[in-house]
């Protein structure tokens, strides 16, 4: 079958021996290591295993949803095995998201080899598919999913059953007529090929077509001048829209025969709408696209509280692969705690609490293997320091001994800077955050005053009655933790290499009381802001207050799902995900005059009037899976920005249709600081009785929308794709006048 071949590489050894099945090794802990039998379905992307003796009871899961594969020892727990099993037998399965890692162990060496770069292929096989095979693919896998006695063929009974568990509640009669059209050989049943034919003909989108019709003034196909009168007109693309219209109908049209005559059909169309290109997210955005030659402090920096925490910070275990994750996801300020350890090496936890403990040198170790391979700009690891003399000695030692180069250790130039390194002059350095000797020329009072509430304080505290080695303190240029004093003592006083740290509430009363203040003093100094003490459940607050005054070091519990991580996520998902966004220029001039509370008062005060069409929604994923229940789905459009730009807007809701909702609804704001707004665009489940459910959402920097028709390409709670989910909207964008 065409789309069956082409998406299994059977013909492959490796892939072979994944079909055929192994007995694994499945190992959570020392104690606790089960054969399980593991093997890769026909689809080729589904690999199922069960335990040899439980009865019916097995787990499946999609290549889709493997984000790498680790070779031998390079997880915590295969670590912790390491003298039972050699590494050659060890492999670990690394999920996308927030779902754990499957650490398994094979019987010989080839069997690993066999299973590592089987399953590695796959993976690459799953990411090279265009968007058509894609949606075939997704076709595919319910079409296999509901053959239960594996036939190939389906009855009508069976494609109703299946087009429920697809989130598809459609009139009867219509779904009959489009089966008897598909079942050509009037069998009564549909084989794969003449399901996907009868999808599609159920998918025909009506609101596609409608604009394709706008433009084709034969009905059939839009002629190269006619697509490019499209590109230009709706979406807004000016002189490039010519050129523009060619590379679109090479890349997307399916069919050889529009090509020829350099035109496209309705399917081309649909297929470009739903491409990267005819996303919402303007494409050359999302590559590294600013100048990352200005001073650390003109950037907002990805960044993650208590990054050693998988949960919360009152239980949860401490682990590395916290720190793997955070980096991974791009965050480019990692919070380690340090305390003195019983046998003479620091620990990392969460003090005072029932955190289990990792190693400080694990955690640097882990930051010298993970720290670049999302971004090649700085990481800045913020130490807060419990320990002893002799332990921070030995803290110093662990990090020029497993850093060595990586290690910013001195200034760049020999000299103490006049203004803050670029994060371009700081590629593949790892920048040590942590309170400094103040040498005897010095004359700052270090001694904390009397609000002393947060962690910070504390371990600043503790520090306060014993000493700071030389050695670490040595270590420590640009990032010299200090008490702030005021804005005032700071102007006067402060070098740029000074910063501070702020807990959520104090952040949030200066940002409120003297907001400009605070923008001036981050256009020179890092900040860094941390949530208040008593979320121990590890929630976040809002980061969009602290942006707003310029805080470059916003942050957040990276292991939360939620609204907070999701503007993270929107925010860092410019400039090729590096984890440095460049701050709006008026906020990196140290006279300006903007604050948030007044964002009209600022030179270059543009406001912008945004209009979103929401048309239509695509395959919404089923919020619970009860039998029988399907979405009364609902958009809203939500600003966040500066507190005049906050704003909600929502359509109304559909009754029984997660599948094609048409909406076609206007929702209408008005944006002061368009520069600092994100949008989110959230769908959910809408209920009268209770809290509505969360079906997926996608944010964005407004500065990186582009206007026209466009997809949507919705994200679950943890902020992976789900794909083919989506919403079609109409953007434009104008000036306020």
């Amino acid at each position: 079958h065409h789309i069956h071949q082409k998406l299994c590489v059977q013909d492959d050894p490796d892939v072979k021996v994944m079909m055929a099945g192994s007995t694994l090794r499945k190992v959570k802990s020392k104690s606790w290591k089960k054969q399980r039998h593991f093997r890769l379905l026909e689809d080729g992307l589904t690999i199922w295993y069960k335990s040899r003796w439980a009865g019916r009871g097995h787990s499946t899961f999609s290549v889709t949803e493997v984000e790498a594969v680790r070779e031998g020892h390079q997880s915590e727990v295969l670590l912790s095995v390491a003298e039972e099993f050699p590494a050659d037998v060890c492999f670990t399965l690394v999920f996308h998201g927030r779902q754990g890692n499957l650490d398994l162990v094979t019987e010989t060496p080839e069997e690993a080899k066999a299973w590592i770069r089987g399953v590695r292929k796959l993976i690459h096989k799953a990411q090279t598919m265009d968007e058509k095979e894609r949606l075939d693919q997704w076709v595919w896998d319910w079409f296999q999913r509901a053959d239960k006695n594996k036939d190939g063929k389906m009855n009508f009974k069976e494609v109703r059953t299946l087009l429920k568990m697809m989130n598809v509640d459609m009139d009867e009669e219509h779904a009959l007529h489009l089966f008897t059209m598909a079942d050509k050989s009037e069998s009564g049943s549909l084989e794969i090929e003449q399901f996907v034919h009868f999808y599609k003909m159920l998918t025909q989108r009506d609101e596609v077509w409608k604009v394709f019709q706008d433009y084709a003034e034969d009905g059939e196909k839009l002629m190269l001048n006619e697509l490019e009168n499209f590109l230009s007109i709706e979406q807004h693309e000016g002189e490039q829209s010519s050129q523009h219209a060619r590379e679109l109908i090479d890349r997307y049209e399916p069919s050889g025969s529009a090509k020829k005559q350099s035109a496209m059909s309705l399917d081309g169309f649909q297929i470009y709408l739903c491409s990267l290109e005819g996303s919402v997210f303007k494409p050359e955005h999302r590559e590294l696209h600013q100048d990352m030659s200005q001073p650390l402090c003109h950037y907002f920096i990805s960044s993650s509280h208590n990054t050693y925490l998988l949960e919360d910070q009152l239980r949860g275990q401490s682990s590395l692969e916290a720190y793997i994750q955070a980096l991974k996801r791009g965050c480019r300020c990692v919070e380690v705690d340090c305390w003195d350890g019983s046998d003479g090496e620091p620990v990392v936890y969460h003090g005072h609490t029932w955190t289990s403990k990792i190693l400080f040198r694990d955690v640097v170790s882990t930051l010298k293997e993970y720290a670049f391979k999302a971004s090649d700009f700085p990481v800045i690891l913020s130490l807060e320091n419990h320990c002893g003399v002799e332990q921070q000695t030995l803290m110093a030692q662990h990090l020029t001994q497993i850093l060595g180069d990586t290690l910013l250790s001195a200034p760049l130039d020999g000299q103490l800077p006049q203004q803050l390194p670029s994060p371009q002059e700081l590629r593949g350095k790892i920048l040590l955050k942590a309170k400094k000797i103040s040498d005897p020329g010095d004359c700052v009072d270090e001694t904390p005053t009397d609000e002393v509430s947060d962690e910070e304080e504390m371990a600043n505290d503790d520090k306060s009655k014993s000493k700071l080695s030389r050695d670490l303190s040595d270590l420590v240029v640009y990032c010299k933790s200090v008490h702030f004093h005021g804005f005032e003592h700071a102007r006067a006083h402060a070098q740029c290499y000074e910063m501070s740290s702020f807990s959520e509430s104090k952040a949030k009363r200066l940002a409120k009381d003297a907001g400009t203040d605070f923008v001036q003093y981050n256009a020179r100094h890092l900040s860094r802001i941390y949530p208040g003490g008593l979320r121990t459940d590890s929630s976040n607050y809002n980061p969009q207050e602290m942006w707003n005054v310029g805080n470059q070091i916003v942050a957040l519990n990276f292991q939360t799902a939620g609204l907070e991580m999701d503007l993270n996520d929107g925010l860092f998902g410019q400039n090729g995900g590096c984890g440095y966004v460049l701050k709006p220029d008026f906020m990196r001039d140290g006279s300006t005059r903007f604050g948030p509370e007044k964002p009209g008062e600022r030179r270059g005060y543009r406001p912008l009037r945004l209009s979103i069409q929401v048309i239509s929604g695509q395959q919404l994923p089923k919020v619970n899976q009860k039998e029988g229940s399907i979405v009364d789905p609902l958009v809203r459009v939500e600003i966040y920005g500066v507190p005049q730009d906050q704003a909600k807007e929502e359509t109304s809701h559909i009754n029984n249709n997660g599948f094609n909702p048409v909406w076609n609804e206007t929702l209408n704001f008005v944006v002061h600081a368009p520069e600092l707004a994100l949008v989110r665009f959230e769908v959910e489940d809408y209920d009268k009785a209770s809290r509505n459910d969360f079906i997926g959402q996608l944010t964005l920097p407004f500065a990186c929308i582009q206007a026209g028709y466009r997809h949507i390409h919705l994200l679950s709670k943890d902020g992976t794709a789900i794909p083919p989910s989506s919403l079609f909207v109409n953007v434009s964008i104008s000036e306020l006048t």
